[in-house]
């Protein structure tokens, strides 16, 4: 294998996977002086001249003519009179000498063995490459389409080719893809894996919903309106606090756009994730009922020193609190950073209960026994019937249901 031959093959492999020539040369003076190294045991005294375009090498090895009883004749830099002159008979002490060595006498093993390293230096180069190319992408959307589709991931291409890898837990639970799809998913993290790099793409993160805001929302692009934190329940709910520095700008308005024309792009692309847009406020109190919302919220305590919050609410605003499987409070209580406890507010009319047999030491035991009769075994049951509603009911005389009702109304004063 010629020089020249081993430089351009090397040069155009690099070109192909877009090396550019400063790095190109770099890698060739390494191989060619690893290969000095080897056969000499140095390489201080040698200058490698590389011209890829043209496919030239020329290394010269570069040695003080000193005399032939010199103490220094073994110095690596340093030859004899004697072999100087068997290269220029003109030589004297003192002089340099310049020789130029042929990779021809490396041998062909070698020379062999040279290339190979070259390729495999290239392609380390590159996936380095694609490793900090990716590191410098992680939490941006990118598009690849879908090549395979296995149990565990999807595997997709960029436009460049590179294999990308959407693993199941990272897709959204109604996510359904064919090959050949293309996909928006977010960088998430780039680890290398036997020497090759793995790019970690999620549709599922918190950082995929911001960035598709960024997308859709020209005020959140601009920076004019913050996005301050999101939660999600990947497919199903999510949260996002949004806050404005300018004062004519309404930041919910204006991420979920005309008529919903904003959201409604970002929830397609979501599977139809339901999306919540809250105002951001530094006043915690409120920042808990927006985060709750549809839910109304009557009241509330906040326990900074344990970070939990107990809030009340009216009976029919408990079941929109806690939302469908508990989503709304679990992603209302990672958005403010709390633990939420929900409590359902008792009116005077709605305050607990109390069994008849309580009533013992007030009321005969015949007179509760034939309350129990009709069904009637707790002070509220007795007290939501009408007096001539119980007259009718019971054998009980108009002037003893009087004295049940006087003696159980004044456990609710």
């Amino acid at each position: 294998m010629d020089t020249q031959f081993l430089i351009e093959s090397f040069a155009d492999f690099a070109r192909n996977k877009n090396i550019d020539r400063p790095t190109m040369i770099r890698i060739l003076e390494d191989v060619f002086r690893t290969m000095i190294r080897k056969k000499y045991g140095y390489d201080e005294n040698f200058d490698i001249v590389i011209n890829a375009d043209k496919g030239d090498l020329e290394i010269w090895r570069f040695r003080e003519i000193v005399d032939d009883n010199s103490e220094d004749i073994w110095d690596y830099d340093k030859i004899s009179l004697s072999e100087a002159r068997k290269i220029e008979s003109d030589f004297e002490i003192g002089e340099e000498v310049a020789e130029e060595i042929s990779l021809v006498d490396f041998g062909r093993r070698a020379v062999m063995t040279a290339r190979q390293t070259l390729m495999q230096k290239i392609k380390d180069l590159e996936k380095d490459i694609l490793f900090q190319k990716y590191k410098d992408l992680v939490e941006e959307v990118i598009t690849g389409e879908v090549y395979q589709i296995l149990s565990r991931e999807v595997l997709l291409i960029d436009n460049d080719g590179n294999e990308l890898i959407l693993p199941k837990n990272e897709q959204i639970p109604k996510d359904r893809f064919r090959k050949g799809d293309t996909i928006r998913a977010v960088v998430h993290r780039v680890e290398m894996a036997n020497g090759n790099p793995r790019i970690i793409l999620s549709r599922t993160s918190p950082k995929f919903l911001e960035r598709l805001f960024e997308s859709e929302v020209p005020e959140v692009y601009d920076g004019l309106i913050t996005i301050k934190n999101v939660v999600r329940e990947p497919g199903e709910r999510a949260k996002v606090s949004v806050e404005s520095y300018d004062d004519r700008i309404d930041p919910v308005g204006a991420c979920v756009g005309m008529k919903g024309s904003r959201i409604h792009a970002i929830v397609r692309e979501l599977q139809n994730e339901n999306i919540d847009v809250i105002n951001f406020t530094d006043n915690l109190e409120l920042y808990i009922s927006r985060s709750l919302s549809p839910a109304k919220i009557t009241s509330m305590k906040i326990d900074k020193e344990n970070g939990r919050v107990s809030v009340y609410l009216k009976p029919d605003q408990v079941s929109l609190a806690i939302g469908k499987g508990g989503q709304n409070i679990k992603l209302a209580s990672r958005l403010v950073g709390m633990e939420i406890d929900v409590f359902r507010e008792l009116a005077a009319f709605e305050e607990e209960d109390v069994d008849l047999d309580e009533f013992g030491d007030e009321i005969e035991s015949w007179v509760i026994d034939e309350l129990k009769r009709i069904g009637l075994d707790t002070a509220k049951s007795v007290l939501g019937l009408s007096k001539e509603e119980l007259v009718r009911r019971t054998d009980l005389e108009d002037e003893t249901i009087d004295d049940v009702i006087g003696i159980l109304s004044q456990e609710f004063e």
